[in-house]
């Protein structure tokens, strides 16, 4: 019988080896890449910049499509096999130009890590009047995935990671309000909506993509310092959930419970490149480990049950049609 997700079927941890405290580094060892490509989006900064380093060394060719160029060049010099290009996820046009791009090229795209994204920001739409952190975290993800089909389909064998979110226990999906036109705006259910989607999204893309081949899986990083995720974050908010004292330091006993980068990239790595879940998809991931199914709503870790419901990620996969103007139908493209 064919094995999938549905409901958290597979959210169980199948042996890994390795643990919260694991690094990119360690999780890489021994791993070849020599041949083949991935693309990773915002692969300059923070984990996706350790990302890109780990494959890169591993012998991969990666194509770190960043909003910030000129960053991006900065931050990623010397390192060997990278490719920078410019891709603004907020803007469907040139999500639609950076995978023509691609496709001229005639590569396979053995790895698409989808890892950009952004938090704690103040209510903006798009111009088509979409929630920025619903658009850049998930709609942006689904757009270039269909976008880059074709070059996934052709590797014989590929994977795609979406970066999730522990924060996805914040929300479970609104359809009838995805977009704050009728609800407050609260940045953090926003956050959690967008993250819930990617997890929806990862269930129903493996469900109809592993025929081909390519498989789907998306994952936590865990709670890491020294990213620029919290760079627009307003200070009462630290504040209120605990992070800060009043003068907006850091507290100590929560300083020292957040990752380091590379023990934030290893999940990211563990999904792109282990063997040992090469028969399985559409999993959630945390810790360089699948992820236990946790239907308490204050329990911290694992993965709603929400976040796996098969109905509701067919759902959203059609209102994401809908929403950006794709048919993303796999067995009718090429």
């Amino acid at each position: 019988m064919e094995q999938n997700n549905h409901y958290g079927a597979l959210q169980k941890p199948i042996g890994s080896g390795f643990n919260a405290t694991s690094t990119s580094t360690e999780v890489i060892k021994g791993i070849d890449l020599s041949g083949k490509t991935a693309i990773i989006t915002g692969g300059h900064t923070g984990i996706g910049l350790e990302t890109t380093k780990a494959l890169a060394q591993a012998g991969a060719t990666v194509i770190v499509a960043a909003r910030d160029v000129e960053k991006a060049k900065k931050n990623l010099e010397g390192i060997a096999r990278v490719e920078i290009t410019s891709l603004d996820l907020m803007d469907p046009s040139q999500i639609n130009s950076f995978a023509k791009a691609f496709l001229v090229t005639n590569r396979p795209l053995h790895l698409l890590i989808n890892n950009a994204g952004i938090m704690w920001v103040p209510l903006r739409r798009d111009h088509r009047g979409f929630e920025s952190q619903l658009a850049t975290n998930y709609l942006a993800m689904f757009q270039l995935t269909a976008s880059l089909w074709p070059a996934l389909k052709n590797a014989n064998g590929a994977r795609v990671v979406n970066v999730s979110s522990g924060g996805h226990q914040f929300s479970d999906f609104d359809f009838n309000d995805p977009n704050f036109i009728h609800r407050p705006y609260d940045t953090l259910l926003g956050y959690g909506q967008s993250k819930t989607a990617v997890n929806l999204f990862s269930l129903a893309f493996d469900d109809r993509a592993k025929v081909h081949q390519v498989r789907s899986y998306a994952l936590c990083p865990g709670a890491v310092g020294g990213t620029e995720l919290a760079r627009e974050a307003p200070l009462d908010l630290f504040q209120q959930l605990g992070y800060t004292d009043a003068h907006g330091n850091i507290l100590p006993e929560v300083a020292a419970s957040l990752k380091t980068i590379p023990q934030g990239a290893a999940t990211t790595i563990w999904c792109a490149t282990s063997t040992a879940l090469a028969d399985m998809g559409g999993v959630y991931c945390e810790n360089v480990e699948v992820a236990d199914l946790n239907a308490d709503i204050a329990a911290i870790g694992g993965i709603k049950p929400y976040s796996l419901h098969p109905e509701h990620a067919n759902r959203l996969w059609q209102l994401s049609e809908e929403m950006t103007g794709i048919s993303f139908n796999l067995d009718g493209v090429s």
